[in-house]
């Protein structure tokens, strides 16, 4: 039997984090979880994810934040790295997510499935 593949979810809202991450352990993953930028940072250098699922807008550190940095170094620059945003995304912010390196970019509105589908795209293409 194979591994479940680790995601990391950054998020500090404890409801949006408990519910996600029943939804992602229901479809199959292992969830690792962060409060807020800086541990969600720390936890992805530590435990070398296979995906990172981060809000945009976090305590300490950001969501652009956590991807440019892990998308500059040699080690981390594979994880697939999908940020999400609570509010309306507006095409300056799909701008700032690509040029950090985000994979992906989406509201936190999206359906449990398509959010599965969409890492499940990302995790077969690595």
């Amino acid at each position: 039997m194979s591994q479940a593949q680790r995601i990391l979810l950054v998020e500090d809202n404890k409801d949006v984090l408990n519910l996600v991450s029943y939804q992602l352990s229901t479809a199959g993953f292992t969830v690792i979880s962060a409060k807020d930028g800086r541990e969600g940072l720390d936890k992805a250098l530590q435990e070398q994810p296979d995906l990172v699922l981060t809000d945009l807008m976090l305590p300490t550190l950001n969501g652009y934040e956590i991807c440019a940095f892990l998308k500059q170094h040699v080690r981390h620059k594979t994880i697939p790295v999908i940020i999400w945003s609570a509010t309306k995304i507006q095409p300056k912010d799909e701008t700032l997510a690509k040029e950090c390196g985000a994979d992906g970019f989406l509201l936190k509105t999206v359906d449990p499935d398509k959010l599965v589908e969409q890492i499940r795209l990302l995790l077969r293409r690595t």
